[in-house]
C-alpha cells in the first residue's frame, strides 16, 4: 500500500529541524508528533525510520543528494524514506525522482571512499583509524549503522526467563536468550510492548544486554548498601535492586529531577521497595558526604560522549565534538573520585561508560588509580568468572556491537584495599 504524499512533507519538515543538531533527535521527533496528532502510528513509524536511516547514512546520502535536481532537503528526505519503505511505497514522486532513486539504489557503496562509507565525522574516523586501523574501523562503523535489536531484562522479583519467553511466544512475540546476560531476551522484530501484561506487571524491562552486564558486574548481594551514582531513569538501578532480592538499601543518585521522576513509575511496576531515589546538586553534595565509607558497592555509569550508542542515537556522532569530549573527561574523573569516597574498606567501585574512546575509558581508569593509592584494579576476567559471564576480557570490559551485538560499553572494577 502506497503512503500518502503528505508523508514526504512531514519528513522533510522534521528533518530540517533535526539537522540543525541543536538537541537530541528523539526529543525533536516526539515534539513534532505531539504537534501533529493526526499522524497515525504507521506514518509516525515511517517518518522516524526515515530520519534515523538518514542520520545513520548522512555522509553517503549527502553525496547522493548532490547528484539530483530540485531542493537538496527534498532529495535527502526521499533517500531516507526510500531507505525506510522502498521507492514503490512512496506516493507523490515525480517520474524523474523515481528514476533517480532507482539509479542511486544501484550504486555499489563499497566503491566509495572509506570516510564516506563509515558515515562518521572526520575527527572520530581519524581517531578510530589511528587506534584500530581502517578495516576494523569500517567493520565497527558498519555495525554502528545498523538499528539496535530490542533487548529485555527479566525482573526476577516477578518471573523467570523461561516463563517470560513462553508468555511472549503466546503473544506471539519471538525472542531468544541473550548470549551473555543471564536474564536477557532478544526480541526478533520490534513489537509494541507497553500494552503487554508482562510489561504492565513489571516482569520485563527494556534494557540493552551491555547495560545488563554492567549492572551484573557490580556483584550486589542481599542486604548490602549499594549506590547507583548516576542513576538517570534507573535501568541499572532496577537491575541492581532485583539482584539484591529487594533487600538492603539501594540509593539512586542523580542531578536531574526529571530523570529521577521517570524512575518512580518503573519502581512501582517492578515491585522493588529497597530503592531510595536521591536528588543531588552535584557530585560533592552533602547527601553524598553523609554516606562516606559506608557503602559496599558503588556503580558510576558516568556521563560520557555516548558514542557507544550510535545504533540507537545516530545523531550523537554529528552533535558530539572533540572539545566536548575533553570537557567530559574532567567531569568523569571528578565524579569517579567523589563516588570513591562512599566505598568502605574491601568495597567495590565500578566505573562504566557507553563510549568507544580511550580517553573516556582506559585513561580515566589509569588516572584514577594513579591518584587513589587506596584502590586497586580487579581484572575484568576475574569479575566475569565470579559472575559466570561467558566472555573473554583482559583488565577491562570492552563491549562492541560488531563483536558482541551490544551497544559499545566500557567498565573497570576497583576495590578499596
Amino acid at each position: 500500500m502506497r503512503l500518502p504524499p503528505a508523508i514526504i512533507g512531514h519528513t522533510e519538515e522534521v528533518l530540517r529541524e533535526i539537522l540543525r543538531f541543536t538537541g537530541p533527535a528523539d526529543g525533536t521527533l516526539s515534539h513534532y508528533f505531539r504537534e501533529h496528532p493526526k499522524l497515525g502510528s504507521r506514518e509516525r513509524g515511517v517518518v522516524a525510520e526515515a530520519v534515523y536511516g538518514l542520520l545513520r547514512n548522512k555522509s553517503i546520502y549527502t553525496s547522493f543528494a548532490e547528484s539530483g535536481n530540485g531542493p537538496t532537503m527534498r532529495r535527502m528526505t526521499l533517500l531516507g524514506l526510500a531507505d525506510a519503505v522502498g521507492v514503490d511505497s512512496l506516493g507523490g514522486l515525480t517520474e524523474e525522482e523515481t528514476e533517480w532513486l532507482t539509479r542511486v539504489a544501484d550504486i555499489d557503496r563499497n566503491l566509495m571512499p572509506p570516510l564516506m562509507r563509515s558515515n562518521l565525522p572526520q575527527w572520530l574516523f581519524d581517531k578510530l583509524v589511528a587506534r584500530d586501523g581502517e578495516a576494523a574501523t569500517l567493520e565497527l562503523a558498519s555495525a554502528m549503522n545498523q538499528p539496535a535489536p530490542l533487548d529485555l531484562r527479566v525482573n526476577t522479583i516477578k518471573s523467570n526467563r523461561e516463563d517470560v519467553a513462553a508468555a511472549l511466544a503466546e503473544a506471539p512475540i519471538l525472542c531468544e536468550p541473550t548470549p551473555y546476560a543471564p536474564l536477557g531476551l532478544r526480541v526478533i522484530k520490534k513489537p509494541a510492548l507497553q500494552n503487554l501484561p508482562l510489561f504492565k506487571s513489571g516482569a520485563i524491562e527494556v534494557q540493552d544486554e551491555g547495560s545488563q552486564l554492567l549492572a551484573q558486574i557490580v556483584g550486589a548481594k542481599r542486604g548490602e548498601m549499594v549506590v547507583d551514582f548516576c542513576a538517570g531513569a534507573g535501568g541499572k538501578t532496577l537491575a541492581l535492586g532485583a539482584t539484591m532480592r529487594n533487600t538492603g538499601r539501594l540509593y539512586a543518585f542523580d542531578i536531574s529531577e526529571k530523570r529521577l521522576a521517570k524512575l518512580k513509575p518503573r519502581m512501582a511496576r517492578s515491585g522493588l521497595s529497597n530503592i531510595h531515589p536521591v536528588l543531588i546538586a552535584h557530585e560533592n553534595d552533602g547527601k553524598v558526604k553523609r554516606l562516606a565509607g559506608k557503602i559496599d558497592r558503588v556503580l558510576v555509569d558516568a556521563p560520557c560522549s555516548g558514542l557507544g550508542t550510535l545504533r540507537r542515537n545516530p545523531d550523537v556522532k554529528w552533535r558530539q565534538t572533540p572539545e566536548a569530549v575533553v570537557e567530559m573527561n574532567a567531569k568523569q574523573i571528578a565524579i569517579l573520585s567523589s563516588a570513591a569516597r562512599l566505598v568502605k574498606s574491601g568495597g567495590r567501585l565500578v566505573y562504566g561508560t557507553c563510549s568507544l574512546l580511550d580517553e573516556e575509558n582506559d585513561a580515566i581508569a589509569a588516572q584514577f588509580l594513579a591518584s587513589h593509592e587506596d584502590f586497586s584494579l580487579v581484572p575484568m576476567k576475574d569479575v566475569l568468572a565470579e559472575q559466570k559471564i561467558p566472555l573473554e576480557m583482559g583488565d577491562y570490559l570492552k563491549l562492541l556491537p560488531h563483536q558482541h551485538q551490544t551497544d559499545g560499553f566500557f567498565a573497570a572494577v576497583f576495590v578499596r584495599k
